[in-house]
């Protein structure tokens, strides 16, 4: 129930908490709208990353490959080197 205002210091006083509570919405408002520019800035840069080390990862089983299959190393025998590479393994499928 919204308190009763009483003469004229009552109503002051209620435009008073209404304007205080204007600027106390309205300054939320702008770290609210800055907060969400930043976050997208660092979403933005964090994608940006995140496609750079996908290729970085992807040329380097590549290289991984084409070094793994010109040594004629025992290790590699019986390995299905491109199921091993894989990005996601077959039981987190």
């Amino acid at each position: 129930m919204a308190p009763t205002k009483r003469g004229k210091r009552g109503v002051s006083d209620a435009d008073d908490e209404d304007d205080e509570y204007r600027r106390k919405r309205d300054r939320n408002n702008e770290e609210t709208f800055t907060r969400v520019n930043k976050l997208k800035a660092e979403n933005q840069m964090l994608e940006e990353k995140v496609k750079t080390l996908t290729k970085e990862l992807q040329f380097l089983k590549e290289l991984f490959l084409a070094h793994a299959s010109n040594t004629p190393n025992a290790k590699f025998d019986g390995i299905d080197l491109d199921k091993l590479l894989e990005d996601i393994p077959d039981d987190k499928k």
